[in-house]
């Protein structure tokens, strides 16, 4: 007897596997047949979480914290969550306006899910880190991408923005520091973005702030520090990237008391409250010594002016300089409609698939992120690494004809 196909639920439907992990996954799975793979594609510090914080983490499960948290997170790393956000961006928030999640991939979507209805509008900036968009089509909402461009290094203007909100416009959804560009807004930049929210009340933003710490060109500036819509604003912040703590999984949320409580009621249904020992980790991460985080920020920067030289040195290419984050994201449309053999480049995705079997260096398609002229390379890699990384690549675009 012929099976029964398994229908599977439509909402699979509305979105698409992460390019990131995709990409990252093909990478290992030549890896394991032999291939020397060099990572230039996944969003991951290769550092090792500081020993304090790790420490931390021993002294919990020792002390038996090994139950059920509160959903919302332990009342002393909501407690620490203020404390951070007072110290490093002049903020105030009581424990009642923090959520603590499994990641910050876990409060996004927990923020979104708690605003957006069907046929909302979601505008976001391209180019945006892959997930946005597709957990606002999980949610039934519409995304409206807004384009911005290398020549404005990849920021929103308030023109844009004011020709882009309409009566269904529910969010506005950025980063910064930018995950894919490195793009980070100035208090100027974002004053005149507030001037625009400012006449449309109806319209929440989500900031997205991970890469807060790793930051080239100063202070983080944090939009809700603008009193006229902090109560609109929903800032996202986690560990994975200050603190090279990916794998223990921990984000967190500050937000009107209403969306908060909103976010715990979705998260409590979801996965209940995060790790308990990564929480108590998390205590000694925010309130503890940044001096770790500090050196990794100085190493990245090195490794970013080193990419910056090493891309120059080849024809074609053309990228703003990363302000922030891990990556580079250059445009690549020079390569466009060259071949070699049966390697023919028709978009960003064959350059992609031919620089990870040609160079054996992964990379992230920008179709991904909303720039389909763009590549992302990561420079979170020690130094021989992406020097030989970049040799590589230099060598498979001179071979395209």
């Amino acid at each position: 007897m012929e099976a029964t196909p398994i229908k599977l639920a439509q909402l699979l439907d509305r979105f698409e596997e992460p390019e990131t992990l995709k990409m990252a996954k093909m990478g290992r799975e030549l890896k394991a047949q032999g291939a020397d793979i060099i990572d230039l594609s996944l969003g991951e510090p290769d550092f090792d979480t500081p020993q304090h914080i790790k420490e931390a983490a021993i002294k919990a499960i020792n002390d038996n914290w090994s139950h059920y948290p509160p959903v919302a997170g332990f009342p002393d790393l909501r407690a620490a969550v203020c404390t951070k956000l007072q110290r490093d961006n002049q903020l105030s928030y009581q424990p009642e306006n923090i959520v603590i999640s499994t990641g910050a991939k876990q409060s996004l979507a927990n923020a979104i899910m708690s605003l957006v209805n069907e046929g909302d509008e979601v505008l976001i900036p391209t180019p945006y880190w892959v997930t946005y968009s597709e957990l606002v089509k999980i949610s039934g909402g519409k995304v409206v991408a807004i384009k911005t461009t290398a020549t404005q290094q990849f920021k929103i203007t308030p023109e844009q923005l004011a020709k882009a909100i309409t009566e269904k416009t529910k969010i506005f959804l950025f980063s910064s520091p930018c995950n894919p560009s490195g793009a980070v807004y100035s208090y100027e930049e974002l004053e005149a973005l507030v001037a625009v929210f400012e006449k449309n009340p109806q319209v929440f933003i989500i900031a997205d702030e991970i890469y807060e710490y790793i930051n080239y060109v100063g202070r983080h500036e944090s939009i809700a520090q603008f009193a006229s819509i902090k109560d609109r604003v929903i800032l996202i912040n986690g560990l994975s990237k200050g603190f090279a703590m990916t794998g223990w999984r921990l984000g967190y949320m500050a937000a009107d008391a209403a969306i908060a409580k909103a976010c715990e009621k979705i998260q409590g249904q979801f996965t209940s409250g995060a790790n308990a020992m990564t929480q108590k980790a998390a205590v000694t991460a925010l309130t503890g010594n940044l001096q770790p985080t500090k050196d990794m920020t100085k190493s990245f920067l090195e490794r970013k002016n080193r990419v910056m030289e090493l891309m120059a040195d080849i024809p074609g290419i053309t990228c703003p300089e990363p302000e922030g984050a891990f990556y580079i994201f250059p445009d690549m449309h020079f390569y466009f409609g060259k071949k070699k053999g049966d390697h023919i480049i028709n978009n960003a995705s064959d350059l992609c698939m031919y620089l990870l079997h040609e160079a054996h260096v992964s990379s992230v398609m920008g179709d991904a992120f909303g720039e389909p002229s763009c590549v992302r390379f990561s420079f979170a890699n020690n130094i021989e690494k992406i020097e030989e990384g970049w040799k590589r690549i230099k060598k498979a675009l001179a071979q395209l004809q």
